[in-house]
């Protein structure tokens, strides 16, 4: 299919809600715009334009939020164990009650995670299906973000394989998340530099 029915199909080939049809009246509080409304619509229905890759990465960005959630739980002392698998060299109480998780800023680290991710998912969040041609720099700032939160993730693997000779389950679950995120945001670097390029 071609032309604007094409563009249709494809925009609505995920069911619900179009935000343009649920506009809420004037009030309190933020309001609305065309171009908010078509972000909306695009991430939640629409298809292609490397959206798919988008989604991946928020759902692997969230993932690893709520492992950090988990260890946070226990960083803040709101619970007093952690549930792991019993396996060898997994110890999440021994790694994530260490002085070094709570070395920058003087905070638990999984607060610093969260902070983080925050800012991934919201990266990732951020323009409309064209933003790869239209905001080639936003795609980037995205890419680069996810690959910072993938390199980081290792290096504190590799801290708790040095300094303790166990790692934390939670933790390694968020590094595997960080990981896989890296190559959809590849692909998403590569096409914003194309669009770049043919300008």
């Amino acid at each position: 299919m071609t032309g604007a029915r094409g563009h249709r199909a494809t925009n609505r080939r995920r069911t619900g809600l179009r935000a343009r049809e649920i506009r809420p009246r004037p009030g309190v509080g933020r309001g609305s715009s065309a171009a908010a409304e078509q972000v909306s619509d695009d991430l939640r229905l629409g298809s292609g334009d490397f959206l798919g890759q988008r989604r991946r990465i928020a759902a692997l960005g969230l993932g690893a939020a709520a492992a950090y959630a988990v260890v946070g739980l226990y960083q803040f002392g709101l619970v007093g164990r952690l549930p792991e698998p019993p396996l060898p060299g997994l110890d999440a109480e021994r790694v994530d009650a260490g002085g070094e998780a709570y070395a920058l800023l003087r905070t638990p680290d999984a607060a610093l995670g969260l902070a983080s991710v925050g800012v991934t998912l919201a990266l990732t969040g951020a323009g409309n299906r064209r933003r790869n041609r239209e905001r080639p720099w936003l795609v980037l700032a995205a890419a680069g973000k996810v690959i910072a939160d993938a390199g980081t993730a290792a290096l504190l693997f590799a801290e708790q394989l040095t300094k303790h000779r166990r790692v934390c389950s939670w933790c390694t679950a968020a590094a595997a998340c960080h990981l896989a995120a890296v190559p959809p945001a590849l692909a998403k670097a590569r096409a914003a530099l194309s669009a770049t390029r043919s300008r």
